[in-house]
């Protein structure tokens, strides 16, 4: 697979942030997502928590989904609307993230999650039937987008990690919206799909609304 330049970029810069979050403290709490700091007026906050993650695997994770799924989208939108998805979808996951958390002051996140899954949103939408492989097994896209959702459900009501499981929902909405923004033909010709890949969102919302997040 011909991985595109701006990908490697993209995995490079995060990788160097990641390392020096993961080996300095101070550096890691000062740019990580913390609600009372973004209440205490650290805005950048916004954007930085998206290139530091709690650990390695979980950037391995995260630059794996972005290696398979993002040249793809790169090739079919270019390479600086590929870094308007991948920005306005993280920091829709860190705006959303605030909604739901703004209250708590102890709360704290990191991942580029919400700019992969709004990258994941992309390719899914305009590659509907292409399929991928878990492990072995063979999955079409859209399964393994709404699974990572539901999956982000469960991580939100544990609480056991500092990974911005909320994060993954605005970020797939921005994905998606860009695209439609993008290809606005896509709402007639994909719209059972599009009903489909908001399921997760729309339970979400229904969950925060019931407090059960």
């Amino acid at each position: 697979m011909d991985i595109q330049p701006i990908i490697l970029i993209i995995m490079g810069l995060t990788a160097l942030i990641t390392y020096q979050g993961l080996n300095d403290y101070t550096f890691f709490n000062k740019y990580n997502f913390d609600i009372y700091g973004v209440k205490q007026g650290q805005f950048w906050r916004f954007l930085t928590s998206g290139f530091l993650h709690v650990d390695w695997q979980h950037f391995i994770f995260n630059m794996i989904t972005l290696y398979f799924f993002g040249s793809n989208v790169v090739d079919v939108v270019g390479p600086f609307y590929f870094i308007l998805i991948y920005i306005v979808s993280l920091l829709a996951g860190n705006v959303l993230t605030y909604q739901l958390y703004h209250n708590d002051l102890a709360y704290r996140a990191v991942g580029a999650s919400g700019a992969i899954m709004g990258v994941l949103y992309s390719f899914v939408i305009m590659f509907p039937t292409q399929t991928i492989y878990l492990l072995v097994i063979p999955i079409p896209g859209f399964v393994f987008a709404i699974g990572y959702l539901l999956y982000s459900i469960y991580g939100m009501r544990k609480r056991m990690d500092n990974i911005g499981h909320a994060a993954h929902f605005g970020g797939a909405i921005g994905g998606l919206l860009l695209i439609l923004l993008k290809f606005p033909a896509l709402i007639q010709e994909r719209l059972y799909l599009i009903g489909i890949l908001l399921i997760p969102i729309l339970l979400l919302i229904v969950m925060a609304k019931k407090g059960k997040i």
